[in-house]
Parts: structure tokens; sequence; C-alpha cells
């Protein structure tokens, strides 16, 4: 039988520990050349929907044989980008009947080739981004960290400091974001959530002044954390490579990123109008970095290279781009508990398979 589960019993089911341990294992396999991952692809087309959206056709994937897994996440989306003050956004529509999106993972055995489970990427795709973000923060921000100063309030920005608070003794938390009344709902919902103040800013500057660890989770294509603001001893953590301006990178003692592809394989058709692959903007902002010269996630991890060597040190972590294999290491814990739960539905596997060789 291959299970059919949805957004809520993900959430039920995967814990930021868990996911974080999770990605920690998977992570350990990929240094060592053992669990494997394709480059994210993105096909970009014009859309009926409106003249200044895009259609994009978004897959990744990786295979973690010690788990038994495979996973292949695909994305159909309608995206704008439009202008919230002085910067440029990346909006997904929902527009997919009933005012919905549309993510998909299928998750397979590598032991015989069957669909163990489709559901949707929603509730883990920003748990992955978390996790792998906190981990940053557990092999390379201070050990005695307790403050954070968060830019951004939406969706990814919850499970930034989940991650963060569960690899460090997080005290208090300042953030800001554009909306200000998003801010100050986020803030309440946070503090209730973790248990500490979690105090909603004016100003970037006051999010991120004096604090042991930057964490930026916006949906921004342009800088948003400058070089003047970094502090001896700081943390910087991004989920994409335009929120930290080159020049703070530069700034910064160690460096370590996601993944060595700077980008995803971009097939962009023609009439499409593609901001995110604009000069110096998006995809192609900090071009003037070397990506491959920094060391990636999973090096740390296995202990290859150090994260930081004194306190003094101004660290940062650059999540630039995403990984089908996180599905895979994340979607093996959900299938697994989700059997044990009796959770989801499920439907014949003989539906999803073939006796005509493909």
């Amino acid at each position: 039988m291959t299970l059919i589960l949805s957004n809520d019993d993900v959430e039920k089911l995967l814990t930021m520990p868990d996911c974080i341990a999770a990605l920690e294992e998977a992570y350990v396999e990929m240094a060592e050349g053992r669990g494997i991952s394709r480059q994210r692809s993105d096909c970009i087309t014009p859309t009926t929907y409106s003249d200044d959206a895009i259609y994009g056709l978004k897959s990744m994937d990786g295979v973690v044989p010690k788990l038994g897994v495979g996973a292949i996440r695909i994305n159909s989306d309608i995206v704008t980008n439009p202008l919230v003050g002085n910067t440029r956004r990346r909006v997904k529509i929902p527009a997919a009947p009933n005012d919905r999106y549309v993510g998909l993972v299928l998750l397979f055995s590598t032991h015989n080739g069957e669909p163990l489970a489709i559901f949707p990427d929603g509730v883990l795709q920003r748990m992955r981004v978390g996790a792998t973000n906190g981990l940053g923060v557990k092999y390379m921000a201070r050990a005695n960290a307790q403050t954070i100063g968060l830019l951004g309030s939406g969706w990814q920005a919850e499970t930034q400091l989940t991650a963060a608070c569960a690899v460090r003794d997080i005290r208090h938390i300042r953030c800001h974001s554009p909306t200000r009344a998003n801010c100050e709902a986020f803030a309440a919902r946070m503090s209730e959530q973790l248990g500490i103040p979690v105090e909603a800013v004016a100003q970037p500057e006051d999010a991120v002044k004096g604090v042991d660890i930057v964490m930026c989770g916006s949906n921004s294509l342009d800088p948003i954390f400058f070089q003047r603001w970094v502090e001896p001893g700081m943390h910087l953590s991004s989920i994409k490579k335009p929120e930290i301006e080159p020049a703070a990178i530069k700034a910064a003692h160690k460096v370590a990123v996601h993944t060595h592809d700077t980008s995803p394989i971009l097939v962009v058709a023609k009439g499409a109008n593609f901001r995110e692959n604009t000069k110096e903007a998006g995809w192609n902002a900090a071009n003037a970095l070397d990506f491959k010269t920094f060391p990636a996630l999973p090096q740390l991890i296995a202990g290859y290279v150090s994260g930081r060597d004194d306190d003094a040190q101004v660290t940062c972590f650059l999540n630039n781009l995403g990984l089908g294999y996180q599905f895979a290491a994340a979607g093996s814990v959900i299938y697994k508990r989700a059997v044990e739960a009796g959770a989801g539905h499920s439907l014949p596997t003989d539906w999803f398979t073939e006796t005509v060789h493909p």
C-alpha cells in the first residue's frame, strides 16, 4: 500500500528536533559519498495568470541508501516579484482551484522501487529549511549564544527560530519585518510558542544590534543585512543568497554554504518576466564570491572542517540552495512514524506501478 498524507499529518508526525537529527545523520552519509542529491531544476515560462507573473515547474531529488529511501519534490508554481518598500520580493500565488498551492513529495523505496508515500511539501519545506539553518547554528554559532536578531516574520521565519532554539539555550529574540502589524503578531505568537520573550522592533538595526545570532528569514531578492551591522562573535544566517550583502559575507572569518551548487538549473522560455535571474539580483546575487571555496554543511557535520575557532570570530552560514536529499532524509522519518501511528490514507500500490516496461 502507498500512503497519502496531508500537511496536518506531517506536522503531527515530525518535530523540529526529529528533522534536525534526520538531516544531521543524512549529511554525514553525503559527506562520505554514500548519499546523493541532484541539483535543483527550474523550468520557467510565461503564464496566462497575469502579465507580471511566471509559471515555474521545479524539481529536486535525492537518495539516502542508509535509510532505504529516495525522494523527489515537485512544485508547480505561479510566482510574482512585487516591490515592497525598497526590496524586491518573491511571492507565490495560490492560483490552483480553491486558492491553493501545488507542491508534492514522492517517497520511494530503494529496496524494491515502490512508491511509499505521497504528501504535500508545505510543512516539510519550511521545516527542512529551518533545520538546515539550525545545524548551521549548532556547528558555527558560539556555544554560549543566547540572543537572536531575526529579519522576517513570514512563513519561513517561524521555523528559523524553533530550530535555533532547539540547538542553543536562547533567552531573548528581537525581530523586524516591514509590516509592523505582521511583525507584532508574529512576536506574540512565537513568544507563547517558545516560552521566551520575542520582541518586535521598528528598525532592522534595532533587531540585530548586540545579538549573538542574526537570522534572515525573508522572501527578499535584495540584501536585508549589511556589513556595517556586523559585530565580533556574531553568527550570520540566511535562507537564500541575496539576503546578506557580499561585503558582510566577506567580513566573516568562517563561511559555510549548504551546497556548492550556486543556483538551480534554469531553463527560461522566451517571454518569461523572470526577475530572479536579473543582473546582481536573485540567483545572481553575491556573484563576486566563489561559493566553491567555502566548505559545505555536510563537511562541517562530518568534522572535516571547523565552523568556529574562537568566540571572537564572525561566522556565516548561507543556505544558498535546497536539496531534494532533505526530503528523502526527513521523509523517511515521516513515513516510519505514519506507519506506526496508522496515519494517512492507504491506496493500492498497483495504482502507481505498471506491468508495461517503461
